[in-house]
C-alpha cells in the first residue's frame, strides 16, 4: 500500500511591501538612483519603482536582477530579520523548509534555503508551483547560470523559449541553462513542490 506524500507547506510569506522597503533601503545605502539600478539590472525603472512601493508582485528573474544589482542575496530580502548573509566562517548550515521565509508571485512561492551561509556559489530554493498555463506569464524567466530541479511532489513541465519542454514527476530531475528563457507549469489539479538550485553566485561583495 502506498501513502501519498504530505505537502511541506512553509508558513512564512514575506509581504511585498517589506521586500520593497528592503530594496529601497539597500539602494539608498549604496547611494544609487532608480535609474542606475534599472540600467544595471535591466529591470524597467517604472517596475523598480512599483517594487519599492510594494505595488507590484514581480517574477523571480526581475527580483533576482534587482537584488544582484544591489549586491544582496534573496535571503536578505525574504528573511524575517536582517541576520542573513553573515560573513563569519561557516562549515555547514541546516534549514527547515517548514520555517523558510519566502515570497509569492502568484505563479510560484519561493523560499530560499541556507540563507546564512556566506559566499554562496549556489542558491537552493524550495518552491511551490501554481502556474498552469503559459499565457499567465508576460515572458519567459531568464537569469545567469545553470539550474537543477528535483520534484518533491506533483508533476511539472518546464517550457523553454526554444520550444522544448520536459515533464517531471516526483523524484525526477532536470539540469539546464537558466539563461535560456523558461517557466515551470503544474500538470494536474494539485500544486507541485520542487527543490531548485541555481549556480549563480549571490553573495558578491561590492567593490
Amino acid at each position: 500500500m502506498t501513502t501519498e506524500s504530505q505537502p511541506l507547506q512553509p508558513q512564512t510569506l514575506i509581504d511585498r511591501v517589506l521586500v520593497g522597503a528592503r530594496l529601497r533601503a539597500h539602494r539608498k545605502q549604496l547611494k544609487l538612483t532608480l535609474k542606475q539600478v534599472s540600467e544595471q539590472s535591466g529591470v524597467a525603472l517604472s517596475t523598480l519603482s512599483k517594487m519599492e512601493l510594494g505595488q507590484a508582485t514581480v517574477s523571480y528573474d526581475k527580483l533576482a536582477a534587482a537584488a544582484r544589482a544591489l549586491n544582496i542575496g534573496l535571503p536578505q530580502l525574504f528573511s524575517s530579520d536582517e541576520s542573513s548573509g553573515s560573513s563569519e566562517p561557516v562549515t555547514v548550515v541546516s534549514s527547515k523548509i517548514s520555517e523558510a521565509a519566502g515570497y509569492a508571485t502568484g505563479h510560484y512561492e519561493y523560499h530560499p534555503l541556507a540563507g546564512d551561509f556566506p559566499g554562496r556559489n549556489m542558491m537552493p530554493i524550495y518552491a511551490r508551483i501554481q502556474a498552469r498555463a503559459l499565457k499567465e506569464f508576460e515572458d519567459f524567466i531568464r537569469h545567469p547560470g545553470q539550474e537543477f530541479v528535483m520534484v518533491l511532489s506533483g508533476c511539472i513541465c518546464i517550457h523553454f523559449e526554444t520550444g522544448e519542454e520536459i515533464c517531471l514527476r516526483e523524484r525526477e530531475t532536470a539540469y539546464f541553462n537558466s539563461a535560456v528563457g523558461h517557466v515551470y507549469l503544474v500538470e494536474g489539479d494539485k500544486d507541485a513542490e520542487i527543490i531548485a538550485v541555481t549556480s549563480e553566485p549571490w553573495d558578491q561583495v561590492s567593490s
